[in-house]
Formats: structure tokens, C-alpha cells, sequence
């Protein structure tokens, strides 16, 4: 069962030391099945008890895995960077349209937010044991969610939105637990679920947002947590419609023990209405990150959600980081307060161009979605193939892999750098490198 490698230990700590040690080693593979319970203890001499104890203080640590009588198995090794490697180098010449990046010339100067938080910050410097969360940052945070029917709640603050998700996910999940997450759907949150020890479980995703029927199904599978992504979903632009959003309510209504976490990273370069699920749910959590309207180097996202969550997530919080820095969230006070970005220009021009181009190549036969956001997702029979051709012909995209688990295969386009006289030739590009009738299947 475990070939030559042998278990220690006589008390639960050295037991499962010994098994997550040789798991740190490779004296144990990911998927070797774990002696059962009772078997162990023989070999031991030792209390049964003892032998469970040290297996469930093992699962809790994502060292291994149980499935009833099954038994217990070392888990697969959390992935933390796999996705991120799944990318084309860009030659010299080449047009690089697979970054993700927002549009620079769309972003606002950050010198007047920035000197302005510096210059509160020398009146008045803040100290340990201050609030974490700047009270003009919290007050229009709460009237933004206010206006947009985001439930009450208190109000974080963190560094991005992956931080927030991650923070939420901790605050109620153990590892081995399944989050129900869109598929497509984005590569570094997909990424984090598995380096957390969490097992990621795709939902189909179409223009209006998850699938309510997808999401029925992993929820009585038993998912214990959903993260939907409200508007400017990455990779394919999906927002969710009010329908949708009467569908989901509708669904996780029969689950309100799941934990839901929606994702607003889009605010700011949309102009779709949003639509929240969480009204009425007991374990939730809004996350509205700046980086997209105001630049990624803001590493700032305010948080809401239910008193528990927030009071788990905030305290752990403190255990570490502290806070975000008050600078960065004067900034932020400063940059929402003096409009320095019009949402409905900035979305109105992200939008001409994912309609320029998905126009283009409808005009090409070739079907294309991104209903808002920066990204236009291009369903393709061959992604291999089609990356390489596209690069051949000069124009750098980034394979559906990086974003997929079981949904068909895909190219995204980044189209926040492209200007009217590139829609044309980039769409004649994908044409030719994914041949007639691509784009057919989006789920």
C-alpha cells in the first residue's frame, strides 16, 4: 500500500508528522492509499482513536483526502503557479493582445490622489491600533453597494480581489471542500482554490453568468461554496442578467448553508447594471476591486458581506498584514470622490472595441463573446494550433487552458491595446487560423 515507506509515531502529532513529512519528501505520492484506521493501529500498538485523530488533523491540513470506505489517499499537490505558466512567449514584431491589461491611456493620473493621501498622511499619520478601514473610504463604499442593492454589511478592506476571496474561502472552508466556480472562468482564482487545498468544481458559463441549472446540480453534489462573477467575467465578458440572477436567487434559496462570494472586479469599466444574489443569505461576501478602473498597482479591493465573515476575516487580518495601507486607501477616497474616472466613457470605449472585433469576425463566420470587460473569448476546435498560427501571422493570444477545466477549447483576446485599424486584420488572422464554422460552442 505504501510500498517501503512505513508510518511512525505513537501519539497523533508523530503520526501525522511522519505521513506529512514523507509526503514533503516523495516518499509518498500523491493518490497512495493511507492504511485504514484500524490496520494502522495494530501495526502501532496503539489506540484507534490515536490513528484518527492524526488522519483528521491531516485532512485538515490538505495532506490527504477521504472518501468513506474508499479509504484515505495523499492528495494531488495544490497547484500555485500552473495556470500562470500557460502562456506564449512574444517575439520581437509581434502584437501581444493576451496580457489582460487595462487600456493606460484609460486610467487616471494618480499624482493628485497620491499627493493628496501623502499630505493627509503628514497631518495626521496613522498609528498602531487605528481603525483598518479609512472611515471616508467605508462611508462610499457603503453608499456605492447601497445604490446597487448589495446587501448591508460591514465593510474591509484588502489587497485585491483574490486576497479578499482567499481571506472569505478561509474563513468557512477546510481543505478538501468543493467551491463551485465558473468554467471558463479566471486562471489565478482557479490556481488558488487547488493551492489552498480546495477542490475547484466547474459551472458552465454563458453570456448572462453561471449556469442556474449547473449550479443546482454542484450544489446538491454538495459544494459548499459558489463564486460568481458579476460583470466583466474573465475570460469570456459575461455579465449577469436580472433573469439569470432571479434564477440563481432562486437556487441557492433551497442551499443557504453555501457560502457565496461575488466578484465586482469589473467596476468602474462597465456600464451593465449590476445584479446581486446575496439578499437574504446567511455566509456571504462582496468583493469590489479599483485595479481595473484606476490601475493594477492600486493593490486595493473593499470587501462586504455578513458580520461573521467579515469579523473572521478581519481578524485574521490583524494576525498578519494589519491593514492595507492608508495611503492607498486615501488615494482611492481621493480618486472616487474628484470622478477621476467617467465609468460610462471608459466602458463605452472597451465596448466599441469588443464589438469592433467580435462584428469582424462574425462578419468571418467566426463567433466570439465578451459582453463586457476587456476580453473577447473566442471558441476554437484546435487551441494548440490555433495559438501557433495566430503567432506565425504576428499577433500573440492566450490559450483557453490557462482558464478551462472540462469547458470546450477557446482562445482569449485582450482587446484594452487594439485600435479600430487593427480589427480587421487581427480578425482576418483568427479566421484563417481556426478555419470555418470555429467559434461555435461557448459551453
Amino acid at each position: 500500500m505504501l510500498g517501503e515507506y512505513r508510518i511512525a509515531g505513537r501519539r497523533a502529532a508523530e503520526i501525522a508528522a511522519s505521513v506529512e513529512g514523507a509526503v514533503g519528501r516523495g516518499d509518498l505520492e500523491p493518490g497512495q492509499l493511507l492504511p485504514p484506521m484500524r490496520e494502522l493501529a495494530t501495526e502501532l500498538g496503539i489506540n484507534p482513536n490515536t490513528v484518527a485523530a492524526a488522519y483528521r488533523t491531516l485532512r485538515e491540513r490538505g495532506v490527504i483526502e477521504t472518501a468513506g470506505r474508499r479509504g484515505s489517499r495523499v492528495r494531488p499537490r495544490p497547484a500555485s503557479t500552473a495556470r500562470e505558466h500557460i502562456r506564449v512567449d512574444v517575439p520581437a514584431g509581434v502584437r501581444d493582445v493576451s496580457k489582460g491589461n487595462p487600456d493606460p491611456a484609460l486610467l487616471p493620473s494618480l499624482i493628485a490622489a497620491l499627493t493628496a493621501a501623502a499630505e493627509r498622511s503628514d497631518e495626521s499619520p496613522v498609528q498602531y491600533g487605528e481603525a483598518a478601514v479609512a472611515p471616508e473610504l467605508a462611508r462610499l463604499a457603503r453608499a456605492a453597494f447601497d445604490a446597487e442593492g448589495v446587501p448591508d454589511g460591514p465593510i474591509a478592506v484588502t489587497s485585491g480581489a483574490l486576497d479578499a476571496i482567499e481571506r472569505v474561502l478561509a474563513a468557512h472552508l477546510k481543505p478538501g471542500d468543493a467551491v463551485a466556480v465558473e468554467d471558463p472562468g479566471f486562471g489565478s482564482l482557479l490556481d488558488l482554490i487547488s493551492a489552498v487545498g480546495l477542490r475547484p468544481v466547474p459551472v458552465g458559463v454563458d453570456d448572462e453568468g453561471p449556469l442556474a441549472d449547473d449550479v443546482e446540480r454542484v450544489l446538491r453534489d454538495g459544494a459548499r461554496a459558489l463564486i460568481v462573477t458579476d460583470r466583466a467575467q474573465n475570460p469570456t465578458g459575461a455579465a449577469v442578467s436580472g433573469a439569470r440572477a432571479r434564477a440563481l436567487r432562486s437556487v441557492l434559496a433551497a442551499h443557504p448553508e453555501v457560502l457565496l462570494i461575488e466578484d465586482d472586479h469589473g467596476h468602474g469599466i462597465v456600464d451593465q447594471v449590476l445584479h446581486p444574489l446575496a439578499e437574504g443569505r446567511d455566509r456571504w461576501a462582496f468583493v469590489r476591486s479599483v485595479a481595473k478602473a484606476y490601475g493594477p498597482d492600486l493593490r486595493l479591493a473593499v470587501l462586504t458581506g455578513d458580520a461573521l465573515t467579515l469579523d473572521r476575516v478581519g481578524g485574521r487580518q490583524r494576525l498578519g498584514p494589519g491593514w492595507v495601507s492608508r495611503l492607498l486607501q486615501d488615494a482611492v477616497v481621493h480618486l472616487w470622490s474628484s470622478g477621476a474616472v467617467d465609468p460610462r466613457a471608459v466602458a463605452g470605449e472597451y465596448g466599441k472595441r469588443r464589438d469592433a472585433l467580435i462584428g469582424a469576425l462574425a462578419e468571418r463566420g467566426i463567433a466570439a463573446y465578451g459582453r463586457s470587460g476587456l476580453n473577447v473569448w473566442v471558441p476554437v476546435p484546435d487551441e494548440t494550433g490555433a495559438v501557433s498560427r495566430l503567432l506565425h501571422a504576428g499577433w500573440a493570444v492566450v490559450p483557453g487552458a490557462r482558464f478551462r477545466m472540462s469547458a470546450p477549447p477557446g482562445v482569449r483576446i485582450t482587446v484594452s491595446l487594439l485600435g479600430v485599424d487593427d480589427m480587421q486584420p487581427l480578425a482576418d488572422a483568427v479566421a484563417a487560423a481556426v478555419g470555418p464554422g470555429a467559434g461555435r460552442r461557448y459551453v
